[in-house]
């Protein structure tokens, strides 16, 4: 399969929005309160300067000069009311001033001899100090800073709470997602969950001891505390443990392992407690750490980021699950893809003491798959899923899942009602190897050379006996690739012979040895083939021990061996590693050989499929079978896969 680039690039990683800065925060908090605090002092201003404040000597000569109509005491203060004839909006003009506060008014006007004549004409009231508007006048310079303070306070929590790792009042608090058993919306069940019988077969039993405990403890059987569910990415692992408290109908506390390390020392152990806490409380009650290899990795290594927060965590949870008492109605469940890499205190009897594997569905629970992801969406009448499940191996849940909805964008796109058998087709491939990009225009001469490429890849697959059937061959280009021929076995294997992978070797060779004989000259078209054959060779001579010289030895250590540093990988003396590296060469380059002989001896036809990919662009089977059997080619079915030998 060509790629349309040279050389690789390394693909941008997604953008991960981040939380709030709390140096913006900070910023913006303090302006906020800068502003009010402006504010407030404007508005006392504001209202002061409404009153002019004067001296009591001033009162008592306008008082004498009769310009004074009222006078309003309220403890040492003298309000004054002015009767102004140049005031034409009718409104009295009030003047302010501060008495001694052991003297009375009349004491005090006395001391500046008005006659009291000039007094009769004056309405003085006294009223007692107090109210609601003297109290907050009193209290304002106090309360208003203090609830700005406050207010100021309260806005930073709600940010640091938004901010995801920054949950500044709640973060020693366990943030596990609760699926109740009453909420119909979101209860799963094990009808919901296609494939994976014996997954379900296994989960059963826990079930059972959630709905009636009673008969496993008289018996004195002890269930499980502990499940761990081991699988390929998206095989269904979080959605069983789902159905499991559906069909028990507890409470489903979910979590993710990485929700549990902080940058705070010690959070992830106190979330831990809480989380366990919360859910015997809760009991009957399901626990399910996914991702639990974020924080269960082997200690003490370093590997994998290891540091003494994430190991407390580990630490946390062993203690927990140890005290568990038997009958305490809890169960842990656990989700990873990476089982090699767990620490063995995590995995031994009486932690998670079963383990359920949950396989890639093969064709009949592929089709069960699809049916459920079909009951929504109006299928067409020449729709057989029986044929999409056949086409599609290797395919997970989540794949399935994916594929269904790309095929219902497309028939929504072309403002259809319902889903044609053209669309699953299409969607994939386009779930395999990306959109097609018919804005990728290729030159004629970048055309031919794809062709004779695809070409080459699809009459080696054809000719040889162990290699996968071509179901389809197009010089469209989709994703990085400019062209591609999708092969797929008639049904789905558990294990590949030394065979199989020489043939596939030998396949993914066709396509450069076609450019090659043809225009006497390579392109990069050719890299990503050379990669993965490459890789295919070096996985025979190291891990599969398919290798007759070097023997039924493997030279690569598995994961938690070198995890636990007593792997072989690397270690290796420069004698055998160059003893590989000829394994390797020699193997490829019997492929090469064959692959190359079946090119020249079937060169016509080669050029046949080639002239057609150009004139239409995409072959499917039954067209390149046609070809085949024009140019005196048998091509495979599946009663002759079926009684081939192993190697």
């Amino acid at each position: 399969m060509p790629n349309s680039a040279d050389k690789p690039k390394k693909g941008q990683k997604p953008s991960v929005p981040q939380g709030p800065n709390l140096w913006m925060q900070l910023a913006s908090a303090f302006a906020i309160f800068l502003i009010l605090s402006v504010g407030y002092s404007f508005a006392r201003q504001y209202i002061t300067e409404q009153t002019e404040t004067v001296a009591i000597s001033q009162i008592a000569s306008d008082i004498t000069a009769g310009k004074i109509t009222a006078l309003v005491v309220e403890g040492d203060t003298v309000t004054a009311t002015y009767a102004d004839p140049s005031n034409t909006s009718g409104q009295a003009k009030k003047k302010k001033s501060r008495k001694e506060t052991e003297d009375s008014l009349t004491e005090t006007l006395s001391k500046y001899n008005i006659p009291p004549q000039a007094l009769s004409g004056v309405t003085i009231t006294v009223q007692d100090e107090g109210g609601f508007r003297f109290w907050f006048l009193s209290l304002a310079p106090i309360l208003v800073p203090a609830l700005l303070l406050l207010g100021v306070l309260w806005y930073l929590s709600r940010q640091l709470r938004g901010g995801g790792g920054m949950q500044a009042f709640t973060f020693g608090k366990s943030m596990a997602r609760l699926v109740s058993p009453e909420d119909s919306a979101q209860r799963v069940t094990f009808a919901d969950v296609a494939g994976a019988k014996e997954a379900k077969a296994e989960l059963t039993e826990i079930v059972d001891f959630l709905k009636n405990p009673k008969k496993f403890i008289q018996i004195g059987a002890r269930i499980p505390k502990g499940v761990l569910l081991m699988g390929a990415p998206g095989t269904g692992k979080t959605l069983l443990a789902r159905a499991v408290a559906g069909e028990a109908g507890v409470p489903f506390f979910s979590i993710s392992g990485s929700e549990f390390v902080e940058m705070f020392v010690g959070v992830g152990a106190s979330r831990v407690r809480d989380l366990f806490a919360t859910a015997k409380k809760s009991s009957p009650a399901i626990i399910f750490l996914d991702e639990i290899d974020a924080v269960g990795r082997v200690r003490g290594t370093g590997v994998g980021g290891g540091n003494d927060e994430r190991e407390q965590t580990l630490n946390q949870i062993l203690v927990e699950m140890d005290g568990f008492e038997p009958n305490e109605k809890v169960i842990v469940m656990a989700a990873t893809n990476r089982p090699d890499v767990l620490d063995p205190a995590l995995v031994r009897p009486g932690r998670f003491d079963r383990r359920v594997v949950i396989d890639l569905p093969d064709r009949k629970d592929r089709e069960d798959i699809l049916k459920t992801h079909s009951r929504k969406k109006p299928l067409g009448p020449d729709v057989q899923l029986s044929v999409i499940a056949e086409r599609t191996p290797g395919f997970s849940g989540a794949d399935l899942a994916n594929l269904m909805n790309e095929g219902a964008i497309l028939a929504a796109r072309e403002n259809r009602k319902e889903l044609a058998q053209f669309d699953l087709i299409r969607s994939i491939e386009k779930v395999m190897l990306g959109p097609e990009r018919r804005s990728h225009v290729l030159n004629k001469k970048e055309k031919e050379i794809t062709a004779y490429h695809e070409a080459g890849h699809a009459l080696v697959a054809s000719v040889l006996a162990y290699a996968d059937p071509v179901h389809k061959i197009s010089i469209i280009s989709r994703g990085r690739a400019a062209g591609y021929t999708l092969k797929l076995p008639f049904e789905d294997r558990r294990m590949q012979s030394r065979k199989e992978f020489l043939d596939d070797i030998a396949v993914s060779l066709g396509g450069f040895i076609a450019e090659k004989l043809v225009f006497k000259d390579v392109t990069t078209g050719a890299s990503n083939d050379l990669q993965v054959l490459s890789a295919l060779a070096r996985n025979m001579v190291e891990r599969y021990g398919m290798s007759e010289k070097m023997g039924p030895i493997a030279f690569a250590a598995s994961a938690q061996a070198a995890m636990f540093g007593d792997g072989v990988e690397g270690g290796q003396s420069q004698e055998v590693a160059a003893m590989i590296d000829a394994e390797v060469k020699a193997i490829i380059e019997g492929a090469h050989k064959q692959a190359e002989s079946v090119i020249k001896k079937h060169r016509k036809t080669l050029d046949a499929i080639a002239k057609r990919l150009i004139e239409v662009e995409t072959i499917e089977r039954d067209e390149f079978e046609k070809i085949l059997i024009a140019n005196g080619i048998t091509p495979k079915k599946k009663e002759d896969i079926e009684h081939q030998p192993l190697a």
